[in-house]
């Protein structure tokens, strides 16, 4: 039997044989091996197929990721009544949970799909002008940034390259869910640390489980989502002094006042940083993330990414931002001033808790004796969208992104209207 890079040549097995049949024809023939169909299925005849019995195993038990709906999505009825039921399109519903952004990206970007001339070819593969755009607008050369459909898809090609099935990772709730669905989807072990009261990260607890659990990689987020919190640089440097990769999601980070340390990958070979265009430029709806990765391990992820993973529209309308820096920095600015103003507003409301944020959305404690799922459903009845959680990690929160000034004027007069 030939065995190459994993694959296996059949053909030249020797468990086929050349026979002689009685018409003078060589006949291909496949001599039987050890059968992995147990003995009474046998007897019972061939089991039935399905198309779910070719589904590995563990994947046949993992729960689906819950995205939050668009607008556009006639098949989820309870957005689609309450559309009809106010009178108003779905855009002007106000839609504040899933902190995107709500004033969209710089005129550039529109201009730019419109003038799109070649999009029957296939993408550049290594996304080159994006990935010199970045250099430009991040101060690290391109050598070092791989560019992904979606911030999303770095997550999972990362644990692609990295976990074997049975591997660990640590995860450090309440954050982004994401880490621990595609651990699941990849066949890896969740080592779960949670954080402490203040949301702020164990880290004497992380040390122990490294040191006990040997896991691969630690997902953090800084700020992290859903509390906005911020990992300082000591924190940071204490965990990447332990044995295991670092993945650092800076999806957040223009809100935060701190400087990315994408930069920091040329010195820490455990360290990946991850960002995106979802939340800085608007681009939520058109993918594109990036991410700054070592030298050493960067060349095994592009052997593995898909070819062209980076849309021709994507790759284009980021370009397109990068080109706006002040457009940027000016939405930056009107979002952390909103941001605010909310914080403020938010705490004169006697049945919510609201919690500093560095980012584009502020969690709120619901206080005892109110529903949280019932707070969400009453806005969403009066045309307000916010984040709802059934974790136990956030049981009896609701999370609320920043939205223009009207958006949260129309939030303040609904949360003023409930009992």
């Amino acid at each position: 039997m030939l065995v190459l890079m994993g694959v296996i040549d059949a053909y030249n097995s020797a468990g086929f044989c050349l026979i002689k049949s009685k018409t003078g024809l060589n006949q291909r023939k496949f001599v039987a091996m050890a059968s992995t169909i147990p003995v009474e299925q046998v007897n019972k005849g061939s089991p039935q197929l399905t198309g779910d019995s070719f589904i590995r195993e563990h994947l046949r038990k993992l729960s689906p990721y819950q995205p939050i709906l668009p607008f556009e999505f006639p098949e989820y009825s309870d957005f689609w009544v309450l559309s009809s039921r106010l009178g108003r399109k779905p855009e002007e519903i106000v839609k504040l949970d899933a902190n995107e952004n709500p004033y969209g990206p710089p005129p550039e970007v529109l201009e730019a799909l419109g003038n799109i001339r070649f999009p029957h070819i296939y993408p550049d593969p290594e996304s080159c002008r994006l990935r010199a755009a970045l250099a430009k607008d991040s101060d690290l050369e391109s050598d070092y940034i791989l560019a992904g459909c979606g911030a999303d898809e770095l997550i999972d090609l990362i644990m692609r390259c990295v976990l074997d099935p049975g591997d660990k990772i640590v995860d450090c709730p309440p954050t982004f869910t994401m880490y621990e669905f595609d651990a699941a989807v990849n066949g890896a072990l969740v080592i779960k640390v949670p954080r402490r009261a203040d949301f702020s990260l164990n880290v004497e607890s992380i040390t122990e489980v490294v040191k006990q659990e040997k896991p691969k990689c630690i997902f953090l987020t800084s700020p992290n989502n859903p509390d906005g919190s911020i990992i300082d640089d000591e924190v940071l440097l204490k965990i990447l002094q332990l044995p295991i990769l670092v993945v650092l999601d800076e999806a957040y980070i223009e809100f935060s006042g701190i400087e990315s340390r994408m930069r920091w990958v040329k010195k820490h070979e455990n360290l990946i940083v991850l960002r995106t265009f979802s939340k800085r430029a608007g681009l939520a709806g058109l993918r594109v993330g990036y991410g700054a990765f070592p030298l050493s391990m960067i060349e095994y992820l592009w052997r593995a990414k898909q070819p062209y993973n980076v849309s021709v529209a994507a790759e284009v309308s980021a370009c397109a931002a990068l080109q706006n820096p002040t457009y940027l920095e000016n939405v930056k600015e009107a979002l952390v001033k909103e941001r605010g103003r909310l914080y403020g507003l938010l705490k004169e409301i006697p049945f919510l808790r609201p919690f500093p944020s560095y980012s584009n959305f502020i969690l709120c404690e619901v206080a005892s004796g109110m529903d949280a799922k019932k707070l969400k459903e009453d806005l969403a009845q009066m045309g307000v969208m916010i984040r709802h959680y059934n974790n136990k990690e956030l049981k009896g929160f609701v999370r609320v992104s920043v939205g223009k000034p009207e958006h949260t004027d129309t939030l303040m007069k609904c949360l003023k209207r409930l009992p």
